[in-house]
């Protein structure tokens, strides 16, 4: 048999387009997490209860808070927060937002999010009261399933 190099050739060349395929996914799955891990290390955003909006907590009522879970479409779960927000207080409110902070079995929080209940176009008048509904769809898994803790973090009156 001749031997014309060909044979030698072609067995290099499909090892180097192996070599390149993974080292392409190695890239890709490197880069994914490099991306994931940035992400899941971005800070939440803190609003600072000043001492006239920690003075009104008492003039708040949240009411008749429901917690109800659903798959949608997607299949996702749905995890909603229902309730109302009353002012009991003398003062107008025009921008009510809470922190809903999710567990762990442990105890440990898991997940933070800063939700507004009331809108500065709705506002809150003394002795009104409005409905609320927070939808969550990003809860982390290892969250305990029971409701999460609801804080008034900022008030912002009229």
């Amino acid at each position: 048999m001749l031997d014309t190099g060909k044979q030698d050739k072609q067995p290099r060349s499909k090892a180097l387009m192996l070599l390149i395929g993974i080292g392409l996914v190695l890239g890709i799955a490197g880069f994914g997490y490099l991306e994931w891990k940035g992400r899941s290390g971005l800070s939440v955003e803190q609003v600072v209860l000043t001492d006239e909006a920690r003075e009104y907590l008492t003039g708040l009522d949240l009411a008749d808070v429901e917690m109800a879970a659903m798959d949608n479409s997607l299949g996702q779960t749905l995890v909603e927060i229902t309730g109302t927000i009353r002012n009991i207080g003398d003062r107008p409110v025009r921008s009510i937002r809470l922190n809903c902070v999710f567990f762990d079995v442990y105890g440990v929080e898991l997940h933070r999010v800063l939700s507004t209940i009331v809108r500065s176009s709705q506002g809150l008048e003394p002795g009104a009261e409005l409905p609320f509904r927070l939808p969550f769809d990003d809860i982390p898994d290892g969250w305990n399933q029971v409701l999460p803790s609801l804080y008034i973090a900022e008030i912002i009156f009229d």
